[in-house]
Protein backbone atom coordinates (compact mmCIF):
# COMPACT_ATOMS: atom_id res chain seq x y z
CA UNK A 1 0.00 0.00 0.00
CA UNK A 2 2.96 2.63 0.16
CA UNK A 3 1.71 3.52 -3.42
CA UNK A 4 -0.94 4.81 -2.41
CA UNK A 5 -2.35 8.19 -3.34
CA UNK A 6 -4.11 10.41 -1.02
CA UNK A 7 -6.86 11.38 -3.86
CA UNK A 8 -8.49 10.62 -7.09
CA UNK A 9 -6.21 10.26 -9.89
CA UNK A 10 -7.38 12.41 -12.64
CA UNK A 11 -4.02 13.88 -14.45
CA UNK A 12 -3.77 11.25 -17.35
CA UNK A 13 -5.05 7.32 -18.33
CA UNK A 14 -1.73 6.11 -18.08
CA UNK A 15 -1.79 7.05 -14.36
CA UNK A 16 -5.35 5.16 -13.51
CA UNK A 17 -4.74 1.61 -15.44
CA UNK A 18 -6.89 0.22 -12.31
CA UNK A 19 -10.01 1.92 -13.91
CA UNK A 20 -11.83 1.05 -17.01
CA UNK A 21 -12.94 2.92 -19.77
CA UNK A 22 -16.99 4.34 -19.16
CA UNK A 23 -17.95 2.96 -22.34
CA UNK A 24 -21.17 1.46 -22.32
CA UNK A 25 -21.53 -1.88 -19.64
CA UNK A 26 -23.72 -4.45 -19.80
CA UNK A 27 -23.87 -3.21 -15.80
CA UNK A 28 -25.35 -0.09 -14.65
CA UNK A 29 -22.76 3.03 -14.94
CA UNK A 30 -22.92 3.08 -11.11
CA UNK A 31 -22.04 -0.27 -10.34
CA UNK A 32 -19.30 0.00 -13.28
CA UNK A 33 -17.83 2.89 -11.08
CA UNK A 34 -18.41 1.32 -7.46
CA UNK A 35 -16.56 -1.25 -8.90
CA UNK A 36 -13.60 0.43 -10.25
CA UNK A 37 -13.45 1.88 -6.70
CA UNK A 38 -13.77 -0.99 -4.67
CA UNK A 39 -10.75 -2.38 -6.88
CA UNK A 40 -8.62 0.72 -6.18
CA UNK A 41 -9.64 0.39 -2.56
CA UNK A 42 -8.71 -3.29 -2.12
CA UNK A 43 -5.44 -2.81 -4.14
CA UNK A 44 -4.18 -0.03 -2.13
CA UNK A 45 -3.97 2.97 -4.85
CA UNK A 46 -6.97 4.61 -3.44
CA UNK A 47 -5.77 4.79 0.27
CA UNK A 48 -8.00 4.93 3.86
CA UNK A 49 -9.16 8.23 4.43
CA UNK A 50 -8.14 8.99 0.68
CA UNK A 51 -10.94 11.45 -0.92
CA UNK A 52 -13.64 10.59 -2.97
CA UNK A 53 -14.40 13.64 -4.83
CA UNK A 54 -17.54 13.75 -6.60
CA UNK A 55 -17.18 16.08 -9.05
CA UNK A 56 -13.74 14.33 -9.71
CA UNK A 57 -14.92 11.18 -10.37
CA UNK A 58 -17.46 12.67 -12.78
CA UNK A 59 -15.31 14.17 -14.85
CA UNK A 60 -13.03 10.80 -15.15
CA UNK A 61 -16.27 9.16 -16.28
CA UNK A 62 -17.68 11.54 -17.96
CA UNK A 63 -21.31 11.28 -16.06
CA UNK A 64 -23.02 13.36 -14.62
CA UNK A 65 -22.91 13.28 -10.72
CA UNK A 66 -26.21 11.28 -10.19
CA UNK A 67 -24.50 7.60 -10.72
CA UNK A 68 -21.34 8.73 -9.17
CA UNK A 69 -23.70 9.57 -5.78
CA UNK A 70 -25.14 6.22 -6.53
CA UNK A 71 -21.77 4.33 -6.57
CA UNK A 72 -20.80 5.77 -3.44
CA UNK A 73 -23.63 5.21 -1.54
CA UNK A 74 -23.25 1.54 -2.69
CA UNK A 75 -19.88 1.43 -1.48
CA UNK A 76 -20.87 3.10 2.15
CA UNK A 77 -23.13 0.35 2.27
CA UNK A 78 -20.90 -1.96 1.83
CA UNK A 79 -18.13 -0.63 4.08
CA UNK A 80 -15.59 0.37 1.91
CA UNK A 81 -16.39 4.39 2.19
CA UNK A 82 -17.29 6.41 4.51
CA UNK A 83 -19.76 9.75 3.81
CA UNK A 84 -19.96 12.61 6.13
CA UNK A 85 -22.23 15.40 5.48
CA UNK A 86 -20.67 18.37 4.23
CA UNK A 87 -17.23 16.76 3.99
CA UNK A 88 -18.18 14.71 1.46
CA UNK A 89 -16.84 10.74 1.02
CA UNK A 90 -13.50 9.20 1.74
CA UNK A 91 -12.02 6.02 1.78
CA UNK A 92 -12.87 3.88 4.91
CA UNK A 93 -10.11 3.19 7.25
CA UNK A 94 -9.07 -0.36 7.93
CA UNK A 95 -10.29 -1.00 11.55
CA UNK A 96 -9.16 -4.08 13.69
CA UNK A 97 -12.47 -3.93 15.40
CA UNK A 98 -14.59 -4.51 11.76
CA UNK A 99 -11.67 -7.08 10.85
CA UNK A 100 -12.18 -9.22 13.97
CA UNK A 101 -16.57 -8.97 13.54
CA UNK A 102 -16.12 -9.72 9.96
CA UNK A 103 -14.40 -13.17 10.78
CA UNK A 104 -16.75 -13.60 13.75
CA UNK A 105 -19.41 -13.46 11.80
CA UNK A 106 -18.03 -15.54 9.07
CA UNK A 107 -17.03 -17.87 11.05
CA UNK A 108 -20.71 -18.52 12.36
CA UNK A 109 -22.05 -18.13 9.10
CA UNK A 110 -19.61 -20.52 7.31
CA UNK A 111 -19.76 -23.66 10.11
CA UNK A 112 -23.52 -23.89 9.44
CA UNK A 113 -23.00 -23.51 5.74
CA UNK A 114 -20.58 -26.17 5.71
CA UNK A 115 -22.62 -28.87 8.06
CA UNK A 116 -25.40 -28.11 5.99
CA UNK A 117 -23.32 -28.92 2.77
CA UNK A 118 -21.73 -32.17 3.67
CA UNK A 119 -24.14 -34.70 3.54
CA UNK A 120 -24.54 -33.48 -0.23
CA UNK A 121 -21.02 -33.88 -1.45
CA UNK A 122 -20.33 -36.09 -4.00
CA UNK A 123 -17.25 -37.42 -5.49
CA UNK A 124 -17.77 -34.23 -7.76
CA UNK A 125 -17.91 -31.41 -5.74
CA UNK A 126 -15.02 -33.41 -3.56
CA UNK A 127 -12.51 -32.84 -6.56
CA UNK A 128 -13.64 -29.47 -7.27
CA UNK A 129 -12.92 -28.75 -3.65
CA UNK A 130 -9.35 -30.46 -3.63
CA UNK A 131 -8.68 -28.57 -7.17
CA UNK A 132 -9.33 -25.30 -5.51
CA UNK A 133 -7.99 -26.27 -2.33
CA UNK A 134 -4.34 -26.75 -4.33
CA UNK A 135 -5.01 -23.50 -6.41
CA UNK A 136 -5.19 -21.39 -3.53
CA UNK A 137 -2.02 -22.81 -1.60
CA UNK A 138 0.08 -22.47 -4.65
CA UNK A 139 -1.22 -18.95 -5.34
CA UNK A 140 1.47 -16.53 -4.18
CA UNK A 141 0.15 -13.13 -6.06
CA UNK A 142 -2.46 -11.47 -3.41
CA UNK A 143 -5.55 -10.74 -6.13
CA UNK A 144 -5.74 -14.09 -7.35
CA UNK A 145 -5.02 -15.81 -3.81
CA UNK A 146 -7.98 -13.96 -2.60
CA UNK A 147 -10.29 -14.75 -5.37
CA UNK A 148 -8.53 -18.64 -4.98
CA UNK A 149 -9.77 -18.43 -1.45
CA UNK A 150 -13.13 -17.50 -1.66
CA UNK A 151 -13.65 -20.25 -4.47
CA UNK A 152 -12.12 -23.08 -1.86
CA UNK A 153 -14.59 -21.55 0.81
CA UNK A 154 -17.22 -21.17 -1.26
CA UNK A 155 -16.71 -25.17 -3.23
CA UNK A 156 -17.02 -26.27 0.23
CA UNK A 157 -21.14 -24.84 0.97
CA UNK A 158 -22.01 -24.97 -2.44
CA UNK A 159 -23.74 -28.28 -2.00
CA UNK A 160 -25.78 -26.97 0.76
CA UNK A 161 -28.05 -25.60 -1.86
CA UNK A 162 -28.99 -22.56 0.56
CA UNK A 163 -28.83 -19.03 -1.96
CA UNK A 164 -29.23 -16.37 0.87
CA UNK A 165 -26.53 -17.90 3.14
CA UNK A 166 -24.24 -17.90 0.17
CA UNK A 167 -24.80 -14.40 -0.80
CA UNK A 168 -24.22 -13.08 2.96
CA UNK A 169 -21.01 -15.37 3.26
CA UNK A 170 -19.81 -13.63 -0.10
CA UNK A 171 -20.46 -10.19 0.61
CA UNK A 172 -18.56 -11.15 3.52
CA UNK A 173 -15.80 -11.87 1.64
CA UNK A 174 -15.62 -9.21 -0.18
CA UNK A 175 -15.64 -6.90 3.05
CA UNK A 176 -12.71 -8.52 4.13
CA UNK A 177 -10.82 -8.48 1.17
CA UNK A 178 -8.78 -5.56 2.24
CA UNK A 179 -7.66 -7.61 5.39
CA UNK A 180 -6.94 -10.79 3.85
CA UNK A 181 -4.50 -9.25 1.77
CA UNK A 182 -2.61 -8.14 4.78
CA UNK A 183 -1.55 -11.69 5.11
CA UNK A 184 0.54 -11.28 2.56
CA UNK A 185 2.68 -9.20 4.67
CA UNK A 186 3.25 -12.37 7.19
CA UNK A 187 3.94 -15.25 4.83
CA UNK A 188 4.27 -17.76 7.95
CA UNK A 189 0.43 -17.62 8.74
CA UNK A 190 -0.40 -18.46 4.94
CA UNK A 191 1.40 -21.09 4.76
CA UNK A 192 -0.92 -22.08 8.28
CA UNK A 193 -3.87 -21.43 6.37
CA UNK A 194 -2.92 -23.55 3.56
CA UNK A 195 -2.78 -26.32 6.12
CA UNK A 196 -5.91 -25.61 7.80
CA UNK A 197 -7.42 -25.38 4.42
CA UNK A 198 -6.39 -29.29 3.96
CA UNK A 199 -7.36 -30.33 7.29
CA UNK A 200 -10.71 -28.80 6.70
CA UNK A 201 -11.13 -30.59 3.07
CA UNK A 202 -9.87 -33.50 4.88
CA UNK A 203 -12.91 -33.44 7.41
CA UNK A 204 -15.35 -32.91 4.94
CA UNK A 205 -13.97 -35.49 2.51
CA UNK A 206 -14.45 -37.87 5.69
CA UNK A 207 -18.37 -36.44 6.36
CA UNK A 208 -17.04 -35.42 10.05
CA UNK A 209 -19.56 -32.82 10.25
CA UNK A 210 -18.81 -32.31 13.88
CA UNK A 211 -14.55 -31.93 12.99
CA UNK A 212 -15.63 -29.75 10.05
CA UNK A 213 -17.27 -27.16 11.37
CA UNK A 214 -14.74 -26.86 14.50
CA UNK A 215 -11.63 -26.64 12.32
CA UNK A 216 -13.65 -24.32 10.34
CA UNK A 217 -14.33 -22.01 13.38
CA UNK A 218 -10.70 -22.06 14.42
CA UNK A 219 -9.89 -21.11 11.26
CA UNK A 220 -11.75 -17.90 10.83
CA UNK A 221 -11.49 -17.01 14.61
CA UNK A 222 -8.31 -17.34 14.70
CA UNK A 223 -7.50 -14.60 11.66
CA UNK A 224 -9.92 -12.48 12.94
CA UNK A 225 -7.67 -12.29 16.42
CA UNK A 226 -4.38 -11.95 14.11
CA UNK A 227 -5.68 -8.86 12.32
CA UNK A 228 -7.44 -7.68 15.25
CA UNK A 229 -3.76 -7.63 16.72
CA UNK A 230 -1.80 -7.02 14.12
CA UNK A 231 -3.82 -3.38 13.23
CA UNK A 232 -4.06 -2.50 16.93
CA UNK A 233 -0.15 -3.30 17.10
CA UNK A 234 0.58 -0.99 13.98
CA UNK A 235 -1.66 2.13 15.07
CA UNK A 236 -0.06 2.04 18.23
CA UNK A 237 2.99 2.31 16.65
CA UNK A 238 1.83 4.91 14.46
CA UNK A 239 0.21 6.91 17.10
CA UNK A 240 3.57 6.78 18.85
CA UNK A 241 6.09 7.43 15.76
CA UNK A 242 3.60 10.69 15.43
CA UNK A 243 4.17 11.60 19.30
CA UNK A 244 7.97 11.09 19.05
CA UNK A 245 8.01 7.87 21.08
CA UNK A 246 9.45 4.30 20.90
CA UNK A 247 6.43 1.31 20.87
CA UNK A 248 6.36 -0.32 24.06
CA UNK A 249 7.60 -3.68 23.38
CA UNK A 250 4.71 -6.86 23.42
CA UNK A 251 5.77 -10.46 23.66
CA UNK A 252 5.28 -11.96 20.24
CA UNK A 253 2.29 -14.62 20.58
CA UNK A 254 1.34 -17.59 17.64
CA UNK A 255 -1.73 -17.42 16.46
CA UNK A 256 -3.84 -19.81 14.61
CA UNK A 257 -5.25 -17.97 11.42
CA UNK A 258 -7.10 -18.94 8.35
CA UNK A 259 -8.77 -17.08 5.94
Amino acid sequence: MNDATDGFPLDSAARVPFLPVAATPRASTSRVIADALRTAIVEGTLAPGAPLRQDAIARHFSVSAIPVREALRQLEGEGWAKVTVHKGATVAPLSADEAREIYEIRSALESLAVGLAIPHHTAATLRESEKLCRAAEKEMDPALYVTRNEEFHMSLYAPAARPQLEEMIATLHRRGERYLRLKFGLPLYKDESDREHAEILDAVRRADISAARSLLTAHLLGTGELLYRFLTERAQAEAAHANGRKPRARRARTPTSGS
